[in-house]
């Protein structure tokens, strides 16, 4: 028990005191984003099931790859958040209200709305991309895919548990996440896993961005503090010389 207590705090210890601050002191007020997007969601999983709201819902937040690409590109965002059909919506909620909050109270509002709409974009992009490869190619789709309709959290959530779990060093918990959607996809080969997977990539390209602009900037400091420190040891400066 001690060693799996020692991981746990290896693992999740950064993320989890980052997380507690903030929830103890404002509480709900922490996450406002993923409270609204919570009763977004919950709102539009009302509507869309009553025969007045569906095809509304439909128009607004539907995304299919037979669709022109400017208005799928339209509908995306809002996608995010039109519970699928034929998954409970308890779930959907409560993957938004935990990893959107989490997310929320680690990186902020805006570059959560961010990772989560480039993760939804990522499969959303690539079922075209399959469907133009064909089935028989190692990444295609069936035609039938075009008209599959394509809403929720899910891909987002994967997307957003992924970075988070990098950006605070919970390696072994994005690597789960990681090998979770690849299972899915050899179990269940559908439209959804494998734009899980292309949240995945994604992700990783974030990541990727991310990990270079911290060592650029980290650079840029070394140089700044080394050209400070060489403007005071210069002449008249009345410091001595930096022996190189």
């Amino acid at each position: 028990m001690r060693t799996l207590a020692r991981w746990a705090r290896a693992e999740w210890g950064l993320l989890y005191v980052t997380v507690r601050e903030p929830l103890l002191k404002r509480r709900w007020r922490a996450a406002p984003m993923t409270l609204v997007a919570v009763c977004l969601t919950a709102l539009l999983q009302f509507v869309q099931n009553r025969p007045w709201g569906f095809q509304f819902v439909q128009n607004v937040g539907a995304v299919r790859a037979e669709d022109p690409l400017g208005l799928a590109l339209l509908r995306t965002p809002l996608s995010l958040f039109v519970p699928a059909l034929d998954l409970p919506v308890w779930g959907a909620l409560a993957q938004i209200l935990f990893v959107f909050g989490i997310a929320e109270v680690c990186l902020g509002w805006w570059r959560t709305l961010t990772i989560a709409y480039v993760a939804t974009l990522a499969g959303t992009l690539y079922a075209r991309g399959g469907i133009a490869l064909g089935p028989h190619a190692p990444f295609g789709l069936p035609a039938s895919d075009a008209q599959v309709v394509d809403t929720g959290p899910s891909a987002a959530v994967v997307g957003l548990a992924v970075y988070v779990s990098w950006r605070y060093g919970a390696y072994v918990t994005a690597g789960a996440v990681t090998l979770a959607m690849v299972v899915e996809v050899l179990l269940k080969e559908n439209l959804a896993g494998k734009e899980h997977l292309a949240a995945l990539m994604g992700t990783g390209t974030l990541c990727l961005v991310a990990a270079v602009w911290h060592r650029y900037r980290y650079r840029l400091r070394r140089r700044q503090r080394r050209s400070g420190r060489r403007d005071r040891s210069g002449p008249g400066s009345g410091l001595p010389p930096i022996q190189s």
